[in-house]
């Protein structure tokens, strides 16, 4: 029995396969999350830089506003927008942090104690043009959660859980932006 020719030379296939991907252009992940993957930028070529002013605490904890609005710059950031904080941004996100609120999701049926308890974060954000003046996106009540053990074995932190329902929020919010772009 004879080898077919091109199983006689892999080194040809991956050669051609790495010469191929490097004629297509740059790619990433899509806009909207049913496209999957895309050859083009997910941020609307139009709008570049985004200005995030400090989000306003309506909530008894002081200080939530700084951890949110930071989680949201990073997050807009990772996705291409340029933060900038002058008047001279294309776009402004504003907002207001409504709630904090726990959670019991479940407890140990022997000792009573909370297993795992869920970190609700409630935001109102509005998404403006500074060109037009027009609000491209207006939400009340935008919500997100993260989950954490607050056992003795595990022993995670409630601020552990807020950072991670943050993070969860400002990936969603940004999400938001760009679907309804």
């Amino acid at each position: 029995m004879t080898t077919p020719r091109h199983a006689r030379r892999p080194w040809l296939l991956a050669l051609a396969a790495a010469a191929a991907g490097l004629a297509l252009p740059p790619g990433g992940c899509a806009t909207d999350p049913r496209d999957g993957y895309a050859f083009s930028s997910a941020v609307p070529r139009d709008a570049t830089t985004i200005q995030v002013p400090m989000f306003v605490n309506a909530t008894p904890e002081p200080g939530q506003e700084v951890l949110l609005t930071e989680a949201i710059i990073k997050e807009a950031q990772r996705r291409g927008w340029r933060v900038v904080q002058s008047p001279t941004a294309q776009t402004t996100l504003t907002g207001t942090l409504r709630g904090a609120e726990l959670r019991r999701l479940s407890v140990d049926p022997t000792t009573g104690y909370v297993q795992e308890m869920g970190m609700v974060i409630a935001v109102d954000f509005d998404w403006s043009d500074n060109r037009t003046g027009k609000t491209l996106v207006s939400r009340r009540g935008f919500a997100a959660s993260d989950t954490f053990a607050p056992q003795a074995r595990a022993s995670e932190s409630i601020d552990q859980a807020r950072l991670g329902a943050y993070g969860r929020l400002a990936r969603d919010l940004i999400n938001e932006l760009h679907e309804r772009w």
